[in-house]
């Protein structure tokens, strides 16, 4: 008898022991960083702080943390459009051990997986953002991570709306050689970003829908950024000349680059009948000055303060290991990992 208690006191101990060990195990990397009282400690790591529209998304994040003083804590961290910079910067706050939340707007957009499995081993929830990845299915395997963006298509097929209402109520000025064929430019942002393939498909597509034909002349990869986009325009002007009619740019940054490129040569100076129609996407502010003055045709809002709202308020839940939606408006789409929020045309009022 005196046997048979000892055995089950050593099986108890063995137990415990083991149910001991394996807590430790399972909670040495548990998001239980947050302390009531304490701001939530959240890493933002952006593709490139010298995005015109990132730096929005950067600023109206900066404006909830004033507004909500005491409850969160942003700390951006540029990626200079690199992925190993990037990576190495996951790998940094990881080790470190001291955030909350990560909100990572990809680099390169087939970076997912490394990335998702790199936050699941700490156990620390993640929103990817923006740049939508090329495959979601890492996402789908991590339950404290998803996605909030756009809807790509839509942001072209508004763009191709724009320029179907201005064919369509000014078609003598923009036609300029009359063949009934709008000659166009398109001004992509990279080849192999999805958000940037789906841009320049859908504009084309929607312009054809609405019975007008179209003809590319040109197609030029900016890399979303200003310069490249004045140089290549300027490139292409002085090859192309009278026969553009249209500069389609995937971005606003893109848009306005061409505007100055298309200004050296006399356009787009406020003179209706000396202007090429120039449409981007994201609305920044600069653009919607244009848009105003009669220089740009226009362009589709994203907005900066709705993704920035979306991101803490879906960010905080997964936080308080609550479900993501959670008293809030947002829906997933039918991935059941994705939100998105919708764009609006901007156009002179």
């Amino acid at each position: 008898m005196k046997n048979l208690k000892k055995l089950s006191a050593i099986i108890f101990i063995i137990i415990m022991s083991l149910t001991i060990l394996s807590c430790n195990k399972n909670t040495i990397y548990t998001n239980q960083r947050v302390v009531e009282g304490e701001p939530i400690k959240v890493s933002v790591l952006l593709y490139r702080f010298d995005d015109a529209y990132i730096s929005l998304v950067r600023q109206s994040l900066e404006k909830i943390q004033k507004e909500n003083k005491g409850k969160v804590e942003f700390t951006f961290y540029d990626g200079k459009n690199d992925q190993l910079i990037q990576n190495q910067t996951v790998d940094t706050l990881l080790e470190k051990n001291n955030t909350d939340l990560l909100l990572v707007n990809l680099v390169e957009t087939n970076s997912t997986q490394d990335v998702i499995n790199k936050v699941k081993e700490r156990n620390i929830p993640v929103i990817l953002f923006n740049r939508e990845p090329v495959s979601i299915e890492a996402i789908k395997s991590y339950n404290k991570s998803c996605y909030v963006g756009t809807e790509a298509a839509e942001a072209g097929g508004i763009q191709g709306k724009v320029i179907t209402n201005a064919w369509n109520s000014n078609k003598p000025s923009i036609d300029k050689n009359n063949d009934g064929i709008l000659q166009y430019i398109m001004l992509m942002g990279e080849s192999d970003n999805l958000d940037a393939v789906t841009r320049t498909k859908y504009s084309i597509l929607s312009i054809n829908n609405s019975g007008i034909k179209t003809q590319e002349l040109a197609l030029k990869v900016c890399n979303w950024n200003k310069d490249e986009a004045k140089n290549a325009t300027k490139a292409l002007f002085s090859q192309l000349g009278n026969k553009v009619e249209a500069i389609i740019a995937n971005n606003d940054s893109m848009a306005i680059g061409a505007i100055e490129a298309l200004q050296e040569y006399g356009y787009n100076k406020g003179n209706k009948t000396q202007t090429i129609t120039v449409v981007g996407v994201d609305a920044i502010p600069e653009a919607q000055k244009l848009i105003k003055e009669g220089i740009m045709t226009g362009s589709v809002l994203q907005d900066s303060d709705a993704l920035a709202k979306a991101l803490y308020q879906i960010g905080t839940n997964l936080v308080y290991n609550r479900n993501p939606l959670y008293d809030t408006q947002y829906k997933f789409d039918a991935t059941g990992v994705s939100i998105r929020l919708p764009y609006e045309e901007y156009i002179p009022q």
